[in-house]
């Protein structure tokens, strides 16, 4: 199937991105977020009219609803939070033309990724899962994705074509979702640890202790540069993040293991991000050292070493 009308969404980080890059290798590209509903609200919080002026302003068409784009397009991608995974399936499912590729980027456990393949399948649509492996702002189109699905190996070379990076891993559903997930846990936990763990140096005053010994035992790894990415990382994306790993702690359980180290990386995610939501980190210069991170969430807390 040659594909030729996009449909995205979900219009954040993701989907604008991805949208862009795609957007001259096909006929028409729209555009659908829940953020475009009730445009003519006045509502402070009511982001609408400007996301939807972003999209149109970029030559994207942007749709009143799910139906719209659906009817509009023949290759429709998913790129939402973790947690809408299956609900976003379920309703490109209502009005999907058959014969239409669903492309599904969200980051979900292996059973999530097989239940939102079923229900578009089902409606007569063609399911790809793709494992996005990792952060999209310094790659662009051509980050790295691995693929599964029935099509995957058919679909693969037109996705190259237009100057993706992708890897068909297995024509099963759940196999890139779980290399994906299981790589989730170990950069997701390494940010959590980063940010607990430099935190408490900061507090006690040592970390000029602990990071040299961090750089001994890891000589490949710049941690001061490292730990200012980590955290600000976990700043701007904690809540899409929170999700990604309780979709990672549904993989594990999956497995058939207890979800204890992951459960615990998706609390500190959802920590931070509820910190930045009340404000904390408000007012940091562009570009913040991992000290100034440390410092709001220790000027935050209520808990000091006597």
């Amino acid at each position: 199937m040659k594909l030729t009308q996009l449909g995205m969404v979900g219009y954040g980080e993701v989907g604008k991105i991805i949208t862009a890059g795609l957007q001259s290798h096909l006929q028409s590209a729209h555009v659908w977020d829940l953020k475009f509903a009730n445009p003519n609200s006045v509502s402070t919080a009511n982001t609408a009219p400007t996301e939807i002026q972003h999209a149109t302003q970029a030559g994207f068409i942007a749709c009143d609803g799910m139906k719209a784009l659906c009817t509009a397009s023949n290759f429709i991608i998913s790129a939402v939070t973790a947690s809408q995974t299956l609900a976003v399936a379920e309703e490109v499912a209502r009005y999907i033309n058959k014969g239409s590729v669903f492309l599904d980027l969200n980051s979900a456990s292996p059973a999530t990724k097989q239940a939102a393949s079923k229900v578009i399948e089902d409606a007569g649509g063609h399911y790809i899962e793709a494992g996005v492996m990792t952060s999209i702002g310094p790659y662009g189109i051509r980050v790295p994705m691995l693929l599964g699905g029935a099509i995957a190996t058919d679909l693969a070379p037109q996705l190259l074509g237009f100057g993706m990076d992708v890897k068909v891993v297995s024509p099963d559903i759940g196999v890139a979702s779980a290399i994906k997930m299981s790589r989730s846990v170990m950069i997701k936990g390494l940010e959590a640890l980063v940010i607990e763990s430099y935190t408490t140096a900061r507090q006690y005053g040592v970390e000029d202790h602990v990071l040299p010994t961090l750089a001994e035992t890891f000589p490949s790894i710049d941690w001061q540069q490292t730990g200012a990415y980590f955290f600000s990382r976990v700043v701007q994306h904690g809540k899409r993040r929170a999700e990604e790993m309780r979709e990672s702690a549904n993989t594990v359980k999956e497995a058939g293991f207890e979800p204890i180290m992951t459960s615990a990386i998706a609390k500190k995610h959802d920590w931070v991000a509820g910190l930045a939501r009340e404000g904390v980190f408000d007012g940091l210069e562009k570009k913040p050292k991992w000290q100034d991170y440390a410092d709001r969430l220790i000027a935050h807390s209520k808990y000091k070493p006597d």
